[in-house]
């Protein structure tokens, strides 16, 4: 490599899911889509929660004809893996059909997501499977948490 011009690729930061552990993420997040309900707005969303015990959980978006009572596939993935004792994540992956552009999850999915942290990876896909990482605190700057009520 040296003197080539090309530099290795960097290790990926500790606790981020690499290799097989993170096609299965995102695989079950697109297993997921599979199973969404949404017949109203034919916009299906999966999701796919990896916690620190190396556990998955997945959602899917379940809508409803009271529309306000519809949830997303990562609150459904959130529920899920706390009604079974996780309230520890190291990542998410999200799916949908949006084509060329990467899914990003609604602003009350990431206040949902900030209440277990902001340090962990969101793996935010294309149709065809390509993705993005971002750090949960990059897409919910100055955020509010549980730690915000211990100070009054």
């Amino acid at each position: 490599m040296e003197g080539s011009g090309q530099r290795p690729a960097p290790a990926a930061p500790p606790g981020r899911p690499q290799g097989k552990h993170l096609q299965l993420l995102l695989r079950r997040s697109r297993e997921a889509k599979n199973c969404a309900y949404c017949p109203y707005s034919n916009f299906p969303v999966g999701a796919a929660l990896l916690t620190a015990d190396g556990e998955i959980f997945s959602g899917c978006n379940v809508e409803n004809a009271c529309y306000s009572l519809g949830v997303c596939a990562e609150r459904t993935a959130i529920q899920k893996a706390i009604s079974e004792g996780h309230t520890s994540f190291r990542a998410m992956a999200i799916t949908s059909d949006m084509g060329d552009h990467f899914i990003v999850p609604c602003g009350a999915c990431r206040q949902v997501m900030r209440e277990f942290g902001t340090d962990w990876d969101i793996y935010l896909t294309k149709a065809d499977g390509t993705y993005i990482v971002k750090r949960l605190e990059e897409l919910l700057p100055l955020s509010f948490g549980p730690e915000d009520l211990k100070k009054v």
